[in-house]
């Protein structure tokens, strides 16, 4: 049967897909994210709205948004201490590259938001796998600096528009080990029989 083996290599690479747990140098290098980003771009877009927006933070770059989040927790915990606010700058290293991954929302359109929304979760999702297929990993990350407007405006985004992740990326640091997963029996319900 022509293209079984590059189904089944899709569906390996879907069913091994995990989460990294530490990231450290290389990160994607241009002609990696290149194909990264394309892949991005091929997300559900109902509409054709591409709402997508895609802001690659590496190098100095990850100062500047670690100050960004100890910034926010400092406006927003005024009792946070100094450690807890070095840990929250720390977090912009997790990673050699970082990539906001967003949705420019237009709610005067006939797609809903949430729709929107959902194709840029979807670009991410497409982002991670294209990452793990290049050989790197990523880990999609989120907490309150997602949802904060002075974050999104700092960023570039309006208030109105949606982060949906910060994507970590880089090349996995940390051997796979076992992947403990729920049976996709026990999210499945059959309605209507």
């Amino acid at each position: 049967m022509p293209g079984v083996n590059r189904e089944m290599q899709a569906i390996e690479a879907l069913l091994q897909r995990r989460s990294a747990r530490a990231l450290t140098e290389p990160a994607p290098d241009e002609g990696a994210l290149e194909l990264i980003f394309e892949s991005a771009a091929r997300a559900p877009d109902h509409g054709r709205l591409r709402p997508w927006r895609f802001i690659v933070i590496q190098g100095t770059g990850r100062t500047r948004f670690g100050n960004l989040l100890a910034d926010h927790l400092r406006r927003t915990q005024a009792s946070a201490t100094e450690e807890t606010l070095q840990r929250e700058h720390q977090k912009a290293f997790r990673a050699p590259l970082i990539v906001v991954v967003a949705a420019i929302t237009n709610p005067s359109v006939k797609v809903p938001v949430i729709e929107q929304i959902l194709s840029a979760g979807a670009a991410a999702q497409n982002m991670m796998l294209a990452a793990s297929a290049l050989g790197f990993n990523a880990m999609w990350k989120t907490g309150a600096p997602a949802y904060d407007d002075v974050v999104k405006t700092a960023l570039g985004l309006a208030p109105k528009d949606a982060i949906v992740g910060f994507l970590y990326l880089g090349t996995d640091a940390s051997a796979p080990g076992a992947l403990s997963r729920p049976s996709w029996r026990d999210l499945v319900q059959r309605w209507g029989d």
